[in-house]
C-alpha cells in the first residue's frame, strides 16, 4: 500500500510538471497518435483541438484511448513516465467550462484571450474542448529498477 500511495503522489507531480501527452486513437484509416498539450485536474486529462484533426474523429468514433506523458531522457536509467489508457471525449456546456478553467490555469495565454494574440483567438474559435479519463495508469520509473512499472489503483 505504501508503494501504491507513493506512485499516486509521484504520477499526479509528474502530471502537474508536464504539459504534452502522446494521444494515440483508432479510426477507420488505422492507429494514429498525434502529440497534444494537456492540463490535468487529478487524473483527468483536458485539451483543445480542432474537430477535424484525424485523432478527434477517431475519438468521435471510438472513445477508448491511449496515452503516455514523458520526456527526452539520454540514459535509460532515468526514464520516468506515464501510461494511460481510457476513455476521451469532446466537451459541452459545464464540463467544457471546467477545462477551460483548468487550462486556464496551466496555460494563462489561454485563460485570458483578451489579452492573447489573435492568432490563438482565432485558433481557439476553431478548436473543440476534449477530456480524458484513464481506466488504468502505470507510473514508469527506471530510476528504481529497468522497467519498473506499478499500476496506479483508480
Amino acid at each position: 500500500m505504501q508503494e501504491q500511495d507513493a506512485a499516486r503522489t509521484q504520477a499526479l507531480a509528474y502530471l502537474q510538471a508536464h504539459g504534452i501527452m502522446t494521444l494515440a486513437t483508432h479510426g477507420a484509416a488505422g492507429p494514429w497518435a498525434a502529440a497534444v498539450f494537456y492540463a490535468s485536474e487529478g487524473f483527468t486529462l483536458y485539451w483543445l483541438s480542432a474537430p477535424s484533426s484525424r485523432h478527434s474523429m477517431d475519438l468521435a468514433r471510438n472513445p477508448r484511448v491511449a496515452a503516455s506523458v514523458q520526456e527526452h531522457y539520454a540514459d535509460w536509467r532515468d526514464i520516468k513516465g506515464l501510461q494511460l489508457e481510457g476513455q476521451a471525449c469532446e466537451l459541452s456546456g459545464g464540463e467544457e467550462q471546467r477545462a477551460r478553467k483548468v487550462y486556464g490555469e496551466k496555460y494563462p495565454v489561454f485563460g485570458n484571450l483578451s489579452q492573447a494574440p489573435a492568432a490563438i483567438v482565432a485558433a481557439m474559435a476553431k478548436a473543440r474542448w476534449y477530456r480524458l479519463v484513464p481506466e488504468r495508469l502505470h507510473l514508469i520509473d527506471n530510476s528504481v529498477a529497468f522497467s519498473h512499472r506499478v499500476e496506479i489503483a483508480l
